[in-house]
């Protein structure tokens, strides 16, 4: 596989089944999405991150840029972002195809949207990389409904949450759990963009919440960011990050990147 080679990272965009390479993240000094000037390079071992994204409903592309962005002055890293599946429920992602397909990578991010695949070999084949080989994952927003036609439950045990409805779309009022470690230092509220607050049927034993709301439909209080352990795999998600106004909150990213850094063990 080829890959773009830059001072600030080495990336690679794959679409489908074949590969683009865009967005040249460092190149000549510039930054990422045009925000401003390159920083300097973080310093350590380089870490090889795997972003996969695709299906329904969500800009994709624009996620994984800001992503690599917010990243950038946290540590050096090395991305491949997948997008795959298509634009309906029934995506499936052909990174997926081989039992080792996180073989390499030191972190999975998980942005997918198939709510409508029940393939239960399917979905074992990408939790048992996690599970098996305690491969450290980040979970977001839609990833929490994909699978949800499944009548087993790995990949529900694998995020630690189980969702199968949002409310109607709102300001989400977020209270931070500031005792936690991924929390410390945010501000203890937020009120979100327009975004989904997830419906939260259970969670899963070894999982601990980050942040809360309290639904304006039915008034109980849902987790909407948390840390899990998986079996030895350490998982941190958040049901937030419908829309690009979300994704562009600052506050947002935040979260995003100490989740990311603490499922890094960094």
């Amino acid at each position: 596989m080829k890959r773009l080679r830059h001072a600030m990272a080495v990336w690679a965009i794959v679409i489908g089944a074949g590969l683009t390479l865009a967005a040249q993240a460092g190149e000549r000094g510039q930054a990422p999405a045009g925000r401003g000037t390159q920083p300097a390079v973080p310093q350590g071992p380089r870490l090889k991150v795997l972003v996969v994204s695709g299906g329904c409903c969500h800009d994709y592309a624009l996620q994984g840029k800001i992503l690599m962005d917010i990243m950038a002055r946290a540590l050096p890293i090395d991305w491949t972002v997948v997008v795959q599946g298509g634009s309906g429920t029934r995506a499936k992602f052909a990174v997926y195809d081989s039992p080792d397909w996180a073989k390499g990578f030191d972190l999975v991010v998980h942005n997918e949207c198939s709510a409508d695949v029940d393939d239960d070999a399917f979905v074992r084949r990408i939790t048992d990389a996690h599970r098996v080989n305690h491969v450290p994952a980040v979970v977001i927003h839609c990833s929490m409904h994909s699978y949800r036609a499944l009548t087993t439950d790995p990949w529900r045990e694998f995020l630690g949450v189980t969702s199968r409805r949002h409310t109607e779309a709102h300001h989400v009022g977020v209270t931070f759990k500031t005792s936690n470690p991924v929390a410390q230092g945010l501000q203890e509220t937020w009120s979100t963009p327009i975004d989904e607050l997830y419906v939260i049927e259970k969670i899963w034993p070894g999982t601990t919440a980050v942040a809360t709301a309290v639904s304006p439909e039915d008034k109980q209080e849902y987790p909407v960011a948390w840390t899990h352990d998986y079996g030895g795999a350490r998982v941190f998600g958040t049901t937030l990050g419908h829309g690009n106004d979300t994704w562009n909150d600052p506050v947002f990213q935040d979260l995003l990147r100490r989740g990311i850094t603490w499922t890094l063990g960094k």
